[in-house]
């Protein structure tokens, strides 16, 4: 409550704290005088507007320091050749691409560029990823454990999972609703889609374009992969350069409730701990809900719209899905925003009767139109591709044991209980496309 006499007091010693400029003094008694509910005079309300644009003001003084020194940084880059020019994308709000730590990833990976838009892929930065697997397949053991304690029907429940998402080699889509479609995605997939994910968000971040304070709207995020991926390369990062503070707001929009459970389960018990600064919000729904999704989404919010292997084989399904799509572009990404969207060479070519690129222009113009259906503009793409080639390998199975990572935490778990005699690798045949409104 209130005390009158005990105000009067502290606004008569404000006003003589205020006179002497010992602001220390006045600040403390403007917070006493707040925090006891009183109306602030006037010469209260000045003295607290001045210190609101006081820091604002400081806020603003860091970020010019902030850009004098990423500046300097690119002119020493520009003196020694390291580039050509200075990118016109480039802001203070945006990570400065540190060349070292480029290169280190670009070695990593194995990266090598096959033309203007094929890459292969054929490493990993095992530091980062064989921790990252480990942790995996112990989450997803100890999952085990306890729900065949629970479970009589266990093993039929992890059959009915692993039959469900068995479709995608069939040219079908899988509906993910089981109770352990979670943890069979996990086991089979989420490897190889983070591996993508962490590659995406690597040629942004080389390009320059991610800012250090974020907001992603995932669209079918399942267990939040994109977000996993750019916390990997922030991690990742550590270790080569000094990154600003980074500060990730993550919008999960996700048709699965136990998908977004389990993701943020183990997103607790192993990014969290890493120090990755992530804000994560939960949209519990599928894009099919009524075609004005857009319309309980923020307006005008998002930095980045992912759409991540979220692309029907059902023509009907395909198309109602592309309608939604465009119409959360327009109503929730920023001006200035970004689509990224992640498509398996064989879904992206399919709807326009294509099995196989045969040239680049061929590749070109199929990604425009694809980009054109969504009513978007192409800023690049890139084929991420194990095999460095847009032809299919008669033995993949032998390319990928001689050449690719092994998944080694991850193996003795699908062997298990798939039932099949050979083991996982980290392997990639997507397209990676970002484009904007």
């Amino acid at each position: 409550m209130s005390n009158p006499l005990v105000n009067w007091w502290r606004s008569l010693k404000f006003n003589q704290a205020v006179k002497s400029q010992n602001n220390r003094v006045a600040k403390q008694l403007l917070k006493q005088i707040e925090n006891s509910g009183a109306k602030l005079s006037w010469q209260q309300k000045l003295f607290k507007e001045r210190l609101q644009l006081e820091k604002l003001l400081h806020k603003t003084n860091d970020r010019i320091k902030e850009a004098d020194r990423r500046l300097a940084e690119l002119e020493v880059q520009v003196g020694f050749g390291q580039l050509d020019t200075f990118p016109e994308y480039i802001d203070e709000l945006n990570l400065l691409p540190d060349t070292k730590f480029i290169e280190v990833i670009s070695q990593k990976f194995k990266l090598k560029e096959c033309d203007a838009s094929m890459i292969q892929c054929t490493g990993i930065h095992e530091k980062v990823f064989d921790n990252f697997e480990q942790h995996l397949a112990g989450f997803i053991k100890n999952e085990f454990n306890n729900l065949k304690r629970q479970k009589t029907n266990f093993d039929f429940l992890v059959q009915q999972a692993i039959d469900d998402i068995q479709k995608l080699k069939e040219g079908q889509d899988p509906q993910y609703s089981f109770e352990l479609s979670p943890h069979i995605y996990l086991m089979r997939y989420f490897l190889d889609n983070v591996y993508c994910a962490y590659l995406a968000w690597f040629l942004i971040y080389k390009a320059g374009l991610l800012p250090t304070k974020v907001n992603i709207l995932d669209i079918a995020a399942g267990p939040g992969t994109v977000a996993y991926g750019l916390g990997l390369l922030l991690q990742s990062s550590n270790d080569f350069c000094s990154m600003p503070p980074m500060h990730i707001s993550y919008y999960s929009l996700e048709q699965q409730k136990a998908f977004q459970y389990r993701g943020l389960q183990f997103w607790r018990q192993y990014m969290e701990p890493q120090a990755i600064n992530a804000y994560f919000r939960f949209d519990t729904s599928s894009i099919f809900d009524g075609e004005n999704q857009s319309k309980r989404l923020p307006k005008k919010f998002f930095d980045f719209i992912v759409i991540s292997h979220c692309f029907f084989n059902d023509g009907e399904s395909r198309e109602k899905s592309h309608r939604i799509y465009k119409d959360i572009f327009i109503n929730s990404l920023t001006d200035s925003g970004y689509i990224l969207l992640i498509i398996q060479e064989k879904k992206l070519l399919k709807p326009y009767n294509i099995r196989q690129i045969e040239s680049c222009e061929q590749e070109l113009s199929v990604v425009k139109q694809f980009v054109d259906e969504l009513g978007l503009k192409l800023v690049w793409y890139k084929y991420l591709s194990a095999t460095g080639s847009r032809r299919s390998n008669p033995d993949f199975a032998k390319f990928a044991r001689e050449n690719l990572a092994f998944q080694k935490f991850i193996s003795p778990l699908f062997r298990q209980h798939f039932k099949l005699h050979y083991d996982l690798n980290y392997k990639l045949d997507d397209y990676v496309i970002l484009a904007q409104k």
